[in-house]
């Protein structure tokens, strides 16, 4: 087996002639750089990782600045605390629910009158409640197709814009009636209520006769003089007197029995007020009207003792010492 050949050593290359050096410039100094914070190390989830401290510097010391210990406060200041806290909210609740109600009723209330508002506009301004109708209750003098024809101007007329004062002066052309109430009753109708006045007597006149109230209103004037009347003499202040009213006031008094059987009731005064009886020379002195219904009741029993005696005369001016007198 060869062994391998061993290279030839060649014999070295003279060296270049030195040639002179040029100083090199120096080098710029280094600042030195600034320490890097280290980086905080990872640390697994939910494990709270502590801040770092910011250095002061290069060259200082790391420190921890002191934390403030937390206050403490007594225990009964933070029940204070806690309570009023909760009184707050208490009233903040309060004060939600109390504003809520408000606007809820005043939205109630705007609701209902609205609801009101346009009911009333339809019954002032709709053909539907216009007047189709008039009936007329409580007459036995007047004919209630004539009342109702005096106060038919008004038909077709919405029931809220009736013109009362019109129909007041339409029904002042009866002298019979005394007084009258409307009602409306919708959707078309309108009921008047008549109370006529109630005759007490006649006056005499170059007419006839006429037939008055308790008021001296005339209701109506007749030829001829009407049964179970009795005859007012008056003198020439006629029913406008007090004499009138005297004696209206006494018959207003009388009972049904003595009424029938009257003929006339006559007084110059106020204080000699007579009564004649009708088929009958008996008389009655009645004085003023004072104590009349007293006055009546003695009457009425001195009449179902002494009626059937001849002419006389029953005096109960003075009631505790009432008397009847033959003539």
């Amino acid at each position: 087996m060869k062994r391998p050949e061993r290279p030839v050593a060649r014999p070295a290359a003279p060296a270049p002639a030195a040639s002179p050096r040029t100083p090199k410039a120096p080098k710029p100094e280094r600042t030195p750089k600034p320490e890097r914070t280290p980086k905080p190390e990872r640390t697994p989830r939910g494990e709270r990782v502590a801040e770092p401290v910011p250095l002061r510097g290069p060259r200082e010391e790391r420190r921890r600045e002191p934390r403030p210990e937390p206050e403490r406060r007594p225990v009964s200041e933070r029940r204070a605390d806690r309570l009023r806290r909760r009184a707050e909210k208490a009233q903040a609740r309060r004060f939600t629910r109390a504003t809520r109600r408000r606007r809820v009723g005043w939205l109630v209330v705007l609701s209902v009158l609205g609801v009101v508002g346009v009911l009333i506009a339809v019954a002032v301004f709709s053909p539907i409640l216009a007047l189709r109708q008039v009936r007329v209750e409580g007459t036995a003098r007047l004919d209630p197709e004539v009342v109702a024809e005096a106060v038919s101007g008004q038909l077709g007329t919405p029931l809220a814009l009736l013109d009362e004062e019109r129909i007041r002066r339409e029904l002042g052309a009866f002298p019979v009636i005394r007084s009258f109430v409307t009602e409306l009753v919708p959707p078309d109708t309108l009921v008047i209520h008549v109370v006529e006045r109630d005759p007490i007597g006649v006056v005499a006149t170059a007419d006839g006769f006429d037939v008055v109230d308790a008021a001296g209103v005339v209701i109506e004037t007749v030829p001829g003089r009407p049964d179970k009347l009795p005859l007012f003499q008056l003198g020439d202040d006629g029913v406008d007197s007090p004499a009138f009213a005297a004696m209206a006031e006494v018959l207003l008094a009388l009972p049904r029995s003595v009424l029938v059987d009257l003929d006339s009731i006559s007084a110059r005064t106020r204080d000699d007020v007579t009564l004649r009886f009708a088929g009958s020379d008996q008389r009655v002195v009645w004085g003023g009207p004072e104590d009349s219904e007293r006055k009546a009741l003695i009457l009425e029993a001195l009449l179902e003792r002494f009626a059937d005696r001849g002419p006389g005369e029953y005096d109960v001016s003075a009631p505790g010492s009432a008397v009847f007198r033959e003539d």
